[in-house]
Order: C-alpha cells, then sequence, then structure tokens
C-alpha cells in the first residue's frame, strides 16, 4: 500500500500538527509566567515548549522520508484551542499531556505497527513516554501555583538564584535574593521525578 494513503500517514500529519500547536500554546503561557514575575517557571515551561516541537520535527521527518514534500495534507482532527490566566493554561497543559501519554499515541503506535511501521510504532511510544513526564511536570507546576508551594518545601532543600548562583538551604526561598536582589520567581525550580522510568 502506498504509504500516503495509511491511517499512520495521517497520524503523523495530525501528530506534527498537534505538537506545533502545543509548543506555541506552551510558549503563550510561558509567557504569562514572565508577567507574574516568574521567571524560572517560565523558563520549565519553554523548555517543554522546545520538546514539543522538536516531536513535531521527529514526525516531520518521518513524514518525509517515507513519503516525500506534499503540497497539502487534509487533516480531520481535532485541536484544544484554550486560554486563560497561568493556572488554566497549566492545568489545560497537564489535560493534554495526559491525553497524548495514555490515549493519542499509545493509538497511533497500535496503529503503525498494524501496518508494518515498526520504526514509526516506537517513535509514537517514546514520545507517548516523554509526554508522560510533561503531564506530571505540568501536574505538579499547577497544584504548587494554585497552592502556593513552588517555592516552598516540607524539609529544608537547596534555592539556587537562577541570576547570581547565590544558594541557601531551607524550606522555603527567600522573597528577594539577598546577593543580587532578583525576586524570588527567579529561584530555580525544583520538578518532581516520580514516574520517571530508568
Amino acid at each position: 500500500m502506498q504509504f500516503e494513503k495509511t491511517k499512520t500517514y495521517q497520524n503523523l500529519a495530525s501528530s506534527f500538527a498537534g505538537e506545533c500547536q502545543a509548543g506555541m500554546r506552551y510558549q503563550m503561557t510561558a509567557k504569562l509566567a514572565m508577567q507574574e514575575d516568574l521567571k524560572c517557571l517560565s523558563d520549565a515551561i519553554r523548555t517543554i515548549a522546545k520538546n514539543e516541537t522538536f516531536h513535531a520535527t521527529q514526525f516531520f521527518n518521518k513524514m518525509i522520508e517515507k513519503a516525500g514534500s506534499k503540497e497539502n495534507i487534509r487533516l480531520d482532527a481535532g485541536y484544544p484551542f484554550h486560554a486563560g490566566t497561568l493556572l488554566e493554561g497549566l492545568k489545560f497543559a497537564e489535560g493534554d499531556e495526559k491525553d497524548e501519554a495514555t490515549e493519542i499515541y499509545p493509538k497511533f503506535a497500535e496503529i503503525a505497527e498494524k501496518e508494518g511501521f515498526n520504526d514509526i510504532a516506537l517513535l509514537f511510544r517514546q514520545v507517548a513516554e516523554v509526554e508522560r513526564h510533561h503531564n506530571a511536570i505540568f501536574n505538579y507546576l499547577n497544584t504548587a501555583v494554585k497552592d502556593g508551594t513552588l517555592y516552598k518545601c516540607d524539609k529544608p532543600i537547596l534555592w539556587i538564584c537562577s541570576q547570581c548562583g547565590y544558594m541557601h538551604v531551607a524550606t522555603e526561598a527567600w522573597q528577594t535574593c539577598p546577593l543580587c536582589k532578583a525576586s524570588q520567581g527567579y529561584v530555580e525550580l525544583h520538578l518532581p521525578f516520580e514516574g520517571v522510568r530508568e
């Protein structure tokens, strides 16, 4: 069967479009974090946005490898168009990443495998695993921002200023860096490790 007529081809195109959109939505959420002077939160979100762009590139490259360039590909797929506050953006991202990790990409991997494209099935599974980690990060960030615990911890931990490198062990980060006077939003974040597989 001609690759362009497979479901896998359509799924790659949909995934490319979806990852491009996710990257852009996360850039907008990162901008909201900056407006609240949460530089390190913004940086963490921008890193995930960059990951999404890389995923899009991988899907695009597979399409080109298997079918070459095309003038137009018609897609019949739904994409989220939601916006709002920083908290809403984090919550939306958490849900979007969960859907990709648990439903969309595993399903696409199964289809690719059935159609005989084991390399593409592997790609979908690898991206799903990354999206699972993104879901955990957005879940943590959403909860921490909502509860005001982004810069608090139950036990003393090392807080580091991303501007000047000042370090201090405490249960809560400083409001203003004692050395460079950067606001708390410039303190490096402690992201969760749960769910990370070796």
